[in-house]
């Protein structure tokens, strides 16, 4: 029987907005949930980037529009986005770690949204949705891209875990 829940779909159709319904859900239903989504930023109606809020309430940027084509050594780009890592990993990291090492009396729902080119940068959140998709007493409700181009290895293993349902909104 599959123990997580994974859903895909071309971008802007609703898999965050779906993930964010079923969050409200779960959570007016008193049953335990953490995670994080990512939101868009706009600024006069054009995309400006993503930004990570948890479902604890913090916010941070997780990427920004590049004003300029010279990229520093340190940049992590997805087209024209510049990744914040740091940021990204000081919002994520530390909730995974804590949905990962909680009470294991009671099971736990971890909203993943999204696994992505961006979040795939860092090792460190590999680690923990690994560690957090073997926990034994997390179930796992996130989103992953539709397979487009070079294959994101993460993707592909989250795709063909036997304990992953995943589903395709349209």
């Amino acid at each position: 029987m599959s123990k997580h829940v994974f859903l895909t779909g071309p971008p802007g159709v609703g898999k965050t907005t779906l993930i964010q319904k079923v969050t409200q859900a779960l959570k007016s239903s008193g049953i335990p949930i953490d995670g994080f989504y990512t939101e868009e930023v706009r600024e006069g109606g054009r995309r400006t980037g993503f930004d990570v809020v948890t479902l604890s309430g913090k916010r941070g940027p997780l990427s920004r529009v590049s004003s300029d084509s010279s990229t520093s050594r340190r940049e992590y780009r997805v087209g024209q986005y510049v990744v914040d890592l740091v940021s990204f990993e000081q919002l994520v990291l530390p909730m995974l770690r804590n949905v990962n090492h909680g009470s294991s009396a009671e099971k736990k729902i971890c909203v993943i949204d999204e696994i992505g080119k961006m979040e795939l940068f860092s090792q460190a959140f590999i680690q923990a949705v690994r560690q957090t998709l073997t926990g034994s007493e997390t179930v796992v409700l996130g989103t992953i891209p539709i397979p487009k181009g070079k294959p994101l290895d993460l993707v592909e293993e989250i795709r063909s875990r036997k304990d992953v349902e995943v589903f395709n909104v349209s």
